[in-house]
C-alpha cells in the first residue's frame, strides 16, 4: 500500500489518499480528522504510527506505507 498528502488550497483542506499496489486509490480522507475505520484497509490498531507519519510527511510526495 502506498500513502500521499494532497496540499489543499484556500478553503479546500488537505488530504490523504491511500492506494494499493496497483496505485487504485483505497482510501480519501481529511488530513485534520481523526483516524475512523481504518479495519476496512488493514490498519487496525497502527492509528498512532500513522497519525505521525501523515503530520511529518512532505506533500506531494508518494511512499510505500511500511507500519
Amino acid at each position: 500500500m502506498h500513502i500521499i498528502k494532497v496540499k489543499g488550497k484556500a478553503k479546500i483542506p488537505d488530504y490523504i489518499q491511500l492506494r494499493d499496489s496497483n496505485f487504485v486509490l483505497v482510501a480519501y480522507f481529511r488530513a485534520d480528522r481523526p483516524l475512523k475505520n481504518l479495519d476496512k484497509y488493514g490498519l487496525e490498531g497502527k492509528e498512532e504510527p500513522l497519525r505521525q507519519l501523515i503530520d511529518t510527511m512532505p506533500y506531494g510526495k508518494l511512499q510505500k506505507l511500511e507500519l
